[in-house]
């Protein structure tokens, strides 16, 4: 194989390395016996809520089409300007509304600590208001946990509508890789964090360690919460929510887009298992050096590295396809721009450092929250 070629495919196959298992949550049928099990615990669903009142209708009506029938549903209306508690109301949920935002803590953490207090279940679902539950979605999850046992959580199918909105594709791959839960390994290797918008785990094990206690000052609290408890004896499963749950990430447009994962990234590079971030940035860096071959045909004609960049394109462009498909609906042309996302990627997680290591803090809902760059 040519050396141009050779160093262009080296980093493509790592992601088949960090991504090469990914898991969808199980389908029910290879939960039978699960199934009475999980039908037999009593489920606290919790939901922290902060100006979602276009967000949360969607979750709060797939919500009542369950064909799971044991659990309540709890709304934490985190100091809301809008009508997210007046709905959450009519359709029948426990409402609690915080007014003020307690000393030491932010809002998120805060707001599922107070729901989980209230909460009367054996197993505590939390799930983000801008999440959408298919009809046997609750079960299914319920029966994960009931396989796994400690902390589960299901990262969503990203459902996009907008243009803008596929431009999260990159943000996703990297994400996906830095928990650790998709190796080649599997299960040899213990994930590095969990996904946010839907986790599980028993009213034991949360009260035991300490659940959102333990991350009360964290901005990215789904990941710190799974470190914390893994540091307490409970391992997390983490699962694609492909047929079980999806979502609408940012659908504010591009500003809440960019928003969201300034929010995010930085901070999240800062607690990357180093190796893992070693292979993802070699793998961020051949994708974009197989751009730069190609743009060489103008410059150089076909050179030996113009002509690994015509093999090399190709096969990330096959790779990202086979691999965002599992995430979301997204298409051909995003694999195919994939350039278009590197730049705006790129542009994002700068501000994300600067936002992080410089202001020390980011903007989301309309808060300054102020973020902890040791420990």
């Amino acid at each position: 194989m040519p050396t141009e070629l050779l160093w262009l495919l080296l980093p493509w196959s790592l992601a088949f390395v960090f991504l090469g298992r990914i898991r969808t949550c199980p389908p029910l049928k290879h939960l039978v016996d699960k199934i009475s099990q999980a039908d037999a615990i009593k489920v606290s669903v919790i939901i922290p809520a902060r100006n979602e009142q276009l967000r949360l209708p969607p979750l709060l009506a797939s919500l009542q089409t369950q064909d799971y029938a044991n659990y309540e549903v709890i709304v934490v209306d985190d100091n809301s300007t809008d009508t997210t508690a007046a709905l959450a109301r009519a359709a029948g949920a426990k409402t609690l509304a915080l007014t003020e935002l307690a000393d030491g803590w932010i809002g998120k953490p805060h707001a599922c600590w107070v729901g989980a207090q209230e909460a009367s279940g054996d197993l505590f679902v939390f799930l983000d208001a801008d999440t959408e539950l298919e009809p046997t979605g609750l079960r299914r999850i319920v029966a994960t946990h009931a396989k796994h046992g400690g902390l589960v959580s299901v990262q969503p199918y990203h459902r996009m509508v907008k243009a803008y909105e596929y431009l999260s594709s990159m943000f996703f791959i990297v994400m996906m890789g830095s928990i650790r839960s998709f190796t080649l390994a599997g299960d040899a290797v213990k994930s590095n964090g969990s996904f946010g918008p839907c986790m599980v785990c028993s009213r034991e094990d949360y009260f035991r360690t300490g659940g959102h206690r333990l991350v009360r000052t964290e901005i990215i609290d789904d990941v710190a919460l799974a470190r914390e408890m893994a540091q307490r004896g409970v391992r997390a499963s983490n699962f694609i929510g492909a047929g079980t749950i999806s979502f609408r990430m940012y659908p504010g447009g591009l500003r809440d887009l960019v928003d969201g994962w300034t929010k995010n990234f930085a901070r999240g590079a800062m607690t990357t298992d180093p190796l893992i971030l070693v292979m993802m940035i070699c793998w961020v860096s051949g994708a974009s050096a197989s751009v730069d071959a190609l743009v060489g045909w103008w410059r150089d004609g076909m050179s030996a590295w113009v002509v690994a960049g015509l093999v090399a394109y190709p096969a990330y462009v096959l790779q990202l396809l086979w691999l965002l498909r599992k995430l979301g609906n997204f298409g051909l042309v995003t694999a195919l721009s994939y350039p278009v996302s590197l730049v705006f990627f790129t542009a994002v997680f700068l501000r994300s450092l600067y936002r992080t290591l410089v202001r020390n803090s980011v903007h989301w809902k309309g808060r300054s929250i102020p973020i902890r760059t040791s420990g």
